[in-house]
């Protein structure tokens, strides 16, 4: 199918830039958005980079399909808006005016759960709903971002062409985009890369503040270590994208010469004002498909418990001066502590994948997708947050030998090695963070992740004895196989129950 016009519901930031993306392809944009800020910017965006000639507006629905409307053609529509009843109500708008064979895209940061059901009232009217990540922000918005669509096979491949055109490329020149699956498991890998990513970005800044406090550097001193951890090619932090924004963050000044960041307020409210649902969706997927995955979750908490600063304000004056306050590191040589934080880094946005990928493949399994998760790497390798191609590589290897195990990445040999090379230098980081009061929740649970994935002797022992103590909820015996995760066959009575009278007496 070749889409020549489409309709865009919701031009924000990432709708808007994706209209310009489409107009530099030759695909004229019918869009439709009840905000005057976002029609002002999209049009003003359009006269300045001479595409308003394929940036069209339509203050109604009715219009806009009529605009879309070409013979026998489908018409194919894009939402780009907040996630919830807004999608709802579009289809509601739009619904007397499709046909089947109608396309809609929706690239919101939309619950799986919703496409599902959405798609489940469109397609018996023949008409197609793709439930489709869109990452990468703004900027490759613009130029290119990372798409990773869920749908019925026929509406995966009218639009395919056309979303690997628009979609962005790796160094090989291959789009990152593939034709995941059906139902809701375009939106769903999305949810998981944004846990991945809030997982990241919380191991990240625990670095950037361990360098900032802990050892006293500057911003363009911080700016240098993450230039020089990105660009070495031979490392596993190579081409990463939160690394090599981390570098002009720390050097970027405003028009007085002042560092931007100096004047950024430490709280991040995407979460807690719903703006942003995937990291709350991921953390309870997590849970609820009893899938370890502590760094995302401590991640997600981490960053609600920053978002109300006066909560914390009043908190830090109920203290009295008692509360804890980071300090400079003591004790230490300087470059090597350095490159153990390297290795914490790696380390930590490893075990961030690894635990995404555990949920993804659960629930593949739960709603049987028949996720080929080779694509899905794909999808991460160019214009996504979570792009990093030291740690992408790694796991395409993994992925691509025949003994692995969706479900239990950490039992390939090749990652149990990098995470045994590299625990001495989290164990140290984590340490002198505890020891300095610096903050390492994402560092400290990844270690603790990694020490209780593998080992044998853990004290839930003694809390499965008092499980069986006060509960009768069984146990099974050492000398017995390791066995699954099921009910054990033995309880011990510790203390019989007793009657109220014998007891009073």
């Amino acid at each position: 199918m070749d889409v020549e016009k489409i309709g865009m519901i919701g031009t924000g930031s990432m709708g808007g830039m994706m209209s310009l993306l489409f107009a530099e392809y030759g695909i004229h944009t019918h869009y439709y958005d009840p905000s005057k800020k976002n029609i002002e910017a999209l049009q003003s965006h359009a006269k300045e980079s001479k595409h308003e000639d394929k940036i069209t507006y339509h203050d109604d629905h009715k219009s806009l399909c009529e605009a879309l409307e070409d013979g026998d053609k489908p018409k194919v529509f894009m939402f780009s808006i907040p996630h919830g009843g807004p999608a709802d109500d579009s289809i509601d708008a739009l619904e007397p005016y499709l046909k089947p064979g109608d396309i809609i895209m929706d690239a919101s940061n939309e619950h799986w759960k919703a496409t599902e059901r959405r798609q489940a009232r469109l397609e018996p009217k023949g008409i197609h709903y793709i439930g489709m990540g869109v990452s990468g922000g703004y900027q490759s918005a613009r130029h290119g971002p990372s798409i990773s669509p869920g749908g019925s096979k026929e509406a995966l491949d009218k639009v395919f062409p056309f979303l690997q055109k628009i979609a962005s490329k790796d160094k090989k020149g291959q789009p990152c985009v593939a034709k995941l699956g059906p139902g809701g498991c375009g939106h769903y890998v999305k949810m998981i890369h944004n846990g991945i990513e809030h997982g990241m970005m919380t191991a990240l800044c625990e670095a950037w503040a361990i360098m900032n406090i802990g050892l006293g550097m500057d911003y363009e001193e911080i700016g240098t270590v993450f230039e020089k951890w990105n660009g070495d090619k031979e490392r596993p932090l190579r081409d990463n994208f939160l690394i090599d924004i981390g570098a002009d963050i720390c050097r970027t000044k405003d028009v007085k010469g002042n560092y931007v960041l100096a004047n950024v307020r430490d709280k991040v409210v995407q979460d807690v004002d719903n703006s942003e649902g995937t990291g709350t969706w991921a953390v309870q997927e997590g849970t609820r498909l009893h899938v370890p995955d502590p760094t995302i979750a401590v991640s997600h908490l981490f960053r609600v418990a920053s978002a109300d600063a006066a909560r914390r304000e009043t908190v830090n004056k109920a203290l009295d001066g008692k509360g804890v306050k980071p300090a400079q590191i003591e004790g230490v040589d300087k470059a090597k502590f350095l490159e153990d934080l390297y290795n914490a880094v790696y380390a930590s946005f490893l075990i961030c994948f690894i635990q995404g990928l555990h949920v993804l493949s659960k629930a593949n399994e739960e709603n049987d997708w028949k996720l080929d998760f080779a694509d899905v790497l794909q999808l991460w390798r160019n214009g996504c947050i979570i792009r990093s191609d030291g740690v992408v590589d790694l796991l395409e290897t993994v992925y691509r030998s025949r003994e692995h195990d969706n479900d239990d990445l950490l039992g390939h040999q090749t990652i149990a090695g990098e995470l045994a090379k590299t625990y001495p230098s989290l164990k140290r980081v984590v340490l002198k963070a505890i020891e300095f009061d610096l903050h390492a929740g994402a560092l400290s649970t990844s270690l603790e992740y990694y020490k209780y994935s593998g080992s044998t002797e853990l004290p839930t022992q003694f809390q499965e004895a008092e499980l069986d103590y006060f509960g009768a909820h069984m146990f099974d015996l050492k000398t017995a196989e390791p066995g699954k995760p099921v009910t054990g066959d033995h309880h011990f009575e510790w203390k019989p129950a007793r009657g109220i009278l014998e007891t009073n007496d």
